[in-house]
């Protein structure tokens, strides 16, 4: 069975938002509750996880692509439960790696459009910064101790 996985309801005076970054591609399998995409507005990032197991059968927008409520984002071929778990397993080690590649690379993704705004005013390389946000994620004051 086909899931959508849309663009949910966006904030209250927020009109769109911008692709940030996906986590799998078209192929890869996905366990409930984890995050497929993630949405930059002006005022958030929003996590956008599956509800069911399943396989990216397609994605319809590329990073930095604007998308509003309701679009549909991608679709996920479920997968029974007994079948989820093996492919789960097969693509942990892939995806620590992932994470053990590129965190710099993934936290410069997942900052506010303040920060980046600040750190582009100040010709900055984001990767030479550390981010004492969540999962490493480089906040306002990083920016302003690293000037």
């Amino acid at each position: 069975m086909s899931i959508e996985i849309k663009v949910p309801e966006l904030p209250e005076s927020v009109a769109d938002a911008v692709i940030a970054s996906w986590y799998k591609q078209v192929g890869d399998t996905i366990a409930a509750d984890e995050v497929l995409v993630d949405l930059e507005t002006d005022k958030v990032i929003l996590e956008v996880p599956v509800v069911k197991p399943g396989v990216v059968k397609s994605i319809f927008f590329d990073t930095g692509d604007t998308v509003t409520a309701g679009q549909v984002l991608a679709v996920i071929e479920e997968l029974e439960q007994a079948d989820a778990e093996i492919p789960s397993k097969g693509t942990e080690a892939p995806a620590d790696t992932a994470v053990s590649d590129g965190p710099a690379r993934k936290a410069a993704a997942a900052m506010s459009p303040s920060v980046r705004k600040l750190i582009a005013e100040n010709a900055i390389d984001a990767t030479e910064i550390t981010g004492s946000g969540k999962n490493g994620r480089i906040l306002k004051q990083d920016v302003e101790k690293y000037l």
